[in-house]
């Protein structure tokens, strides 16, 4: 059981003892046991229980319950909870915007059960009334649960590619003759899913799973297989552009209709067409082409590992550099870094490129930008650093022109190197703050600022659609992963996934360029 799925375990626990009005304090220590075990660096599973107590915020009333959860999958405890609480109800713990305490007084005052519930009770303006909600409140719940339920029944890409291998692996191993391919949004790799489809020519039948998303196999003849993969890993709109006279290979249906090979993750029937007119499959962007990784967090701020651990974890991965960009002042929450914890750390890059080097650590912020768009710290300590990521992480309820005119006044900023997740989006959980691309985007066209695809499986923020228009304004992109542990540099495999969806050739990302130039880049502005 990895420590994240332990930390649910207690954070559940004490939401639904907040819920039912229990004492705040116990409430508490589960809460911070939660947030405590989510970032502990070690597998709690593997560490000897007499330790148990060393870990941050397990007390001594709590050590029991971990190795219970930890031998038998299960606590007791939680399980009393969830007997006293109504399934709908629990489920409205997972309305964005609405804690356990608003949730109860929902249920109590109100006698509501489930999600849908709630939403015929805005439709009602029913919450208007309700003590510490108001319109505002009631259109905001209103809006979270139309894009929760909406969402409800998708996943990402990420969270379910260990299944994909696994119905993969059982299919070839039930009918070792059969030839088999995934095909539709899976064999796209696009970022959020509703199902699995896969072809064979010979019949599949998978053993039933919990999985709640849906795996299909259909029997396709030999003789067909080949045009029918074709077809079903393209989008409907793709396939409508081409003319398919006959079929012998992939390159020869792109090759009658005047075009280049299209990679399959494009293959979306937009502007794929166009963009085979200048570029070849061998341009875009790979995996193998970053050179370093820019975009991370240290325990220096609200990271897991060292800043060392980070470096050398990063530089035994092969890579030429580390981009080190802690929080900002403004961010108390996430342990933002005041100047003096800069010049600390700064004098600890240096020696680390001392012994380190050739491989080279940047010296880099998150900086959060401003309400009114300005950045965090004074002229002074901006200009101390190699290079900028301004972010957004607060006051997000905007409006377009709001969030816009926010954005474009730190991308003029002189110190501002990179935007990152420019809308703020949280796939499948938060919708970004409304933006205008174009605009946001030649302003960093104007600016010499690159624009982040943040390469967290959850955030993915430049949408890949943006990149033609990226590069069209010849913005460079960088895949980010915004790791705050070491593990974290993995997920930039995914932002590469993202940017090949939009085309991202490699001369347009910034962290597939040699330390040398990266740093032209940076004194450019």
């Amino acid at each position: 059981m990895e420590n994240k799925e332990i930390a649910s375990f207690f954070k559940l626990c004490g939401q639904l003892m907040e819920l039912h009005e229990e004492n705040k304090f116990k409430v508490r220590s589960y809460t911070n046991a939660a947030f405590q075990i989510g970032k502990y660096p070690d597998p709690l599973e593997e560490m000897d229980p007499d330790y148990y107590g060393t870990i941050p915020g397990i007390g001594n009333s709590l050590i029991p319950m971990l190795e219970e959860l930890l031998d038998t999958g299960e606590l007791a405890a939680l399980n009393e909870w969830i007997n006293k609480t109504p399934k709908g109800v629990i489920e409205m713990l997972s309305i964005k915007g609405l804690g356990p305490s608003k949730v109860g007084l929902i249920w109590r005052e109100l006698g509501i059960e489930s999600p849908g519930e709630l939403l015929y009770a805005c439709n009602e303006n029913r919450l208007v009334d309700l003590k510490g909600f108001g319109e505002k409140t009631q259109n905001q719940v209103k809006a979270a649960i139309e894009f929760m339920m909406e969402h409800r029944n998708s996943f990402l890409y990420a969270s379910v590619e260990g299944l994909i291998e696994s119905a993969y692996s059982q299919a070839s191993s039930q009918n070792p003759e059969s030839r088999i391919s995934l095909v539709g949004n899976a064999a796209r790799k696009c970022i959020t899913l509703d199902k699995l489809e896969f072809i064979s020519t010979r019949p599949i039948e998978l053993p039933k799973s919990d999985s709640k998303l849906p795996v299909t196999f259909d029997l396709i003849s030999e003789a067909e297989f080949d045009l029918e993969r074709f077809i079903r890993s393209a989008s409907p709109e793709h396939i409508a552009e081409l003319k398919i006279a006959s079929f012998q290979s992939e390159e020869q249906v792109y090759r009658d209709n005047g075009l280049g090979m299209i990679p399959l993750e494009m293959r979306e029937g937009g502007f794929e067409f166009e963009w085979s007119t200048k570029y070849t499959e061998d341009q875009l962007i790979s995996d193998k082409d970053l050179l370093g990784c820019l975009h991370n967090h240290s325990t220096y701020s609200d990271g897991v590992h060292s800043l060392r651990q980070m470096a050398e974890a990063l530089k035994q991965d092969g890579y030429q550099y580390l981009g080190i960009s802690d929080h900002s002042q403004t961010a108390v929450y996430a342990g933002g870094l005041r100047t003096d914890q800069i010049e600390r750390q700064h004098e600890e890059i240096e020696q680390l490129n001392v012994d380190l080097a050739p491989f080279k650590v940047l010296k880099g912020i998150e900086s959060d930008i401003l309400p009114n768009g300005s950045l965090d710290y004074e002229e002074e300590v901006l200009s101390s650093f190699d290079f900028i990521v301004a972010s957004i992480h607060s006051a997000m309820k905007m409006d377009k022109e709001t969030a816009t005119n926010r954005l474009i006044k730190a991308i003029e900023n002189p110190h501002t190197k990179i935007l990152g997740h420019p809308t703020g989006r949280l796939l499948l959980s938060r919708p970004g703050y409304p933006i205008d691309h174009k605009m946001v985007i030649d302003a960093c066209a104007a600016n010499g600022v690159a624009i982040e695809l943040n390469a967290n499986p959850m955030r993915l923020d430049i949408d890949w659609k943006w990149i033609p228009y990226c590069m069209e304004k010849q913005v460079m992109v960088s895949i980010n992963p915004d790791a705050h542990r070491v593990e974290g540099f993995k997920h930039m495999r995914y932002g590469v996934m993202a940017a090949r969806k939009g085309g991202l050739v490699k001369n347009y990302c910034l962290n597939a360029l040699p330390l040398n130039q990266l740093m032209d880049f940076f004194q450019k502005k």
